[in-house]
């Protein structure tokens, strides 16, 4: 066996712990170099993203997901990592302009320095369409199918968190990955009583299922699925394991017409990471 080098930061977007590599791999190897790197007994982490340079003149930095998945905290931490490159100075506003992967269009960021890290605001992707999920009755009570070009996200109200109705996510999560070409299925599971949101997050290609401490794109599905709802924009703080995110849900006449979440990051590691590989 011998050890292959790759340079990483570790940042903490609400606690959603997100690996980002710097160094050039073929994007065939991402997958292999994800599971390693995010195991218990390596660096350890939630999710992994890869730094690119972008393709369009317009974007500032490119972030491709392991998986292939669109990332909301991964977009955030990227942000920040680039207005730390920068030496963007405290209490300052920048805006990065990202590529990313599972969205076609550009990802905007607006972040702010703070003593203890950074804010960001990241106007999210809006879901194709928000839809009564009646197959996921048997975890919760309400639900709802807010989809994406490449993701699925199912939004259930439910006041239960046991390990019941946990196992019952999980499975529905692995069935909707076997039955839809995506690359994320997340199953968000809201208590509208507190506004406590739980997100479970599986990555198909991956063969991941993380109950994350928080998520960025649950949070823009929530925020779409309260607008749906309520036939009203919506702007509300959901709180989740890892801490306290915001959403804007935009909402007019012919439905949601953009979605905006607010979530702070720190970047907490940097270093190399040793893979082994065959020889």
């Amino acid at each position: 066996m011998i050890s292959r080098e790759i340079d990483f930061v570790k940042l903490s977007p609400t606690q959603n712990m997100t690996l980002l590599v710097r160094t050039e791999h073929p994007e065939e190897e991402y997958r292999d170099i994800a599971r390693q790197i995010m195991a218990y007994e390596h660096v350890h982490a939630e999710q992994v993203g890869f730094v690119q340079k972008p393709e369009s003149p317009d974007a500032d930095i490119s972030l491709h997901m392991a998986g292939g998945e669109f990332c909301g905290n991964a977009c955030m931490a990227l942000a920040a990592l680039t207005a730390a490159d920068e030496g963007l100075d405290t209490g300052r506003p920048m805006d990065v302009v990202l590529e990313a992967s599972g969205t076609e269009g550009l990802v905007r960021c607006q972040v702010v320095r703070r003593s203890a890290g950074y804010v960001c605001e990241l106007a999210m992707p809006v879901p194709r369409v928000v839809e009564h999920g009646a197959s996921a009755g048997d975890v919760g009570g309400r639900s709802a199918f807010v989809r994406y070009d490449d993701s699925l996200h199912v939004v259930i109200e439910t006041e239960r968190l046991d390990r019941a109705t946990r196992k019952k996510a999980q499975l529905l999560a692995e069935r909707l990955g076997e039955t839809w070409d995506v690359s994320l299925i997340g199953v968000m599971l809201y208590d509208p009583g507190s506004n406590y949101l739980t997100p479970l997050v599986h990555v198909p290609p991956l063969g991941s299922m993380v109950w994350e401490r928080g998520c960025g794109s649950g949070t823009a599905s929530l925020g779409a699925y309260l607008a749906w709802k309520n036939n009203a924009s919506v702007a509300t703080s959901v709180i989740q394991p890892g801490g306290t995110m915001k959403v804007t849900a935009d909402y007019a006449r012919d439905g949601l017409t953009g979605i905006r979440v607010e979530g702070a990051v720190r970047i907490v590691a940097e270093g190399t990471a040793y893979l082994q590989q065959a020889a």
